[in-house]
């Protein structure tokens, strides 16, 4: 009777340990949750989300080719010439100076002057003679496998949104990946439009293996 009762006993452990391990289980290459730390603290919550800056001012290759990229430092500077730390720094610097009666001082941010440092400027914004500007190392966040071909254009044109695949990035401090991006995902969303259309719009999403691996 006790040999029966410890043998049922050590089934439901190991039934209970195995449902722990696949509720806990991924395919290889499954990277949700993954948020690398980045080189400055570019906030997609503040660019996108509060500000509501589109994905496309900064990503303008998603409509024009497979990639999406990463926007040159020029595009930044198209605002950071002028936008130099938040508009409470600046407030705040304007009170003190008023309060100890001198003129305020540039204020600039830790992560702008990263910004500008890499570039090569002073707080002016005068190119430095002894250095010259580097491009940022911004560490990828989504990635594929080299046998699939994802190409962003037919996504962009049918209206398929960035959060889709992206996740709520207008809420993110600092982008992590939020899809699988798995075969089987992108064969289910395939279907979900081929089904239900995109926006509320009918739209056809191949299921050809072809379309992404050749």
């Amino acid at each position: 009777m006790r040999s029966r009762t410890l043998t049922i006993l050590i089934g439901f452990s190991v039934i209970a340990s195995l449902g722990s391990l696949a509720a806990g289980w991924r395919l290889p290459g499954d990277n949700r949750g993954y948020e690398p730390v980045q080189p400055i603290n570019y906030s997609h919550r503040l660019h996108a989300g509060d500000i509501e800056i589109a994905c496309m001012y900064c990503h303008s290759g998603a409509e024009q080719s497979r990639y999406a990229g990463i926007p040159s430092t020029s595009v930044c500077m198209n605002c950071h010439q002028e936008v130099r730390a938040s508009f409470e720094l600046v407030q705040q610097e304007a009170q003190d100076a008023e309060t100890e009666d001198r003129t305020p001082e540039r204020i600039i941010s830790p992560e702008l002057r990263k910004l500008y440092d890499t570039l090569a400027l002073d707080d002016q914004l005068r190119p430095l003679e002894d250095r010259a500007p580097m491009p940022v190392a911004w560490v990828r966040v989504h990635t594929l496998p080299d046998f699939v071909r994802f190409d962003h254009r037919p996504h962009v044109w049918a209206g398929v949104s960035c959060q889709s695949c992206h996740g709520p990035v207008e809420t993110m401090e600092r982008v992590r990946q939020e899809a699988p991006l798995s075969m089987g995902w992108c064969v289910n969303c395939h279907r979900d439009v081929n089904e239900h259309g995109v926006a509320g719009k009918p739209a056809y999403a191949s299921l050809n293996c072809t379309t992404c691996h050749y």
